[in-house]
């Protein structure tokens, strides 16, 4: 049971990845459209026994539009012209992923807007106020 150490506490089994050869886009002359050397690798975020929760869930924040309904993780690589190389591609793209996930976001602290700043908003409001005002029709006095 080979793994895939992502950090120095999560390593996934390579069964939790399954992997499927297609065809790539793009040019590539004949050879395009006989060799299918584009990989989908499929990761199933949401049942993997190998991520902790909260790994779990920042994860499937990060995948974005990679994620299924069903909460698998989709990644094709199509960059290179063997399906070696677009394999390891596609499992360096997820360990990435994955990794970015391991890191807990530091929580913003609230703040107030100093007194400064505050003065220096409403004096450009002023200021930009005047200018529109500026810009009407001239009147009659």
């Amino acid at each position: 049971m080979p793994l895939i150490p992502i950090t120095s506490l999560i390593s996934i089994d390579e069964r939790e990845i399954e992997e499927r050869f297609v065809r790539a886009s793009g040019p590539g002359g004949q050879n395009v459209n006989k060799v299918s050397s584009a990989v989908q690798i499929r990761f199933d975020a949401r049942n993997s026994p190998s991520l902790p929760e909260d790994v779990r869930q920042r994860l499937m924040r990060l995948a974005g539009s990679r994620l299924t309904n069903e909460g698998v993780i989709v990644i094709t690589a199509e960059r290179f012209r063997t399906q070696e190389r677009n394999r390891s591609d596609a499992v360096e793209r997820l360990k990435a992923l994955i990794r970015q996930a391991t890191e807990v976001p530091k929580p913003r602290r609230a703040t107030r807007p100093t007194l400064a700043s505050r003065r220096e908003r409403l004096e450009s409001k002023k200021r930009r106020s005047a200018i529109k005002q500026r810009r009407g029709a001239p009147r009659d006095d």
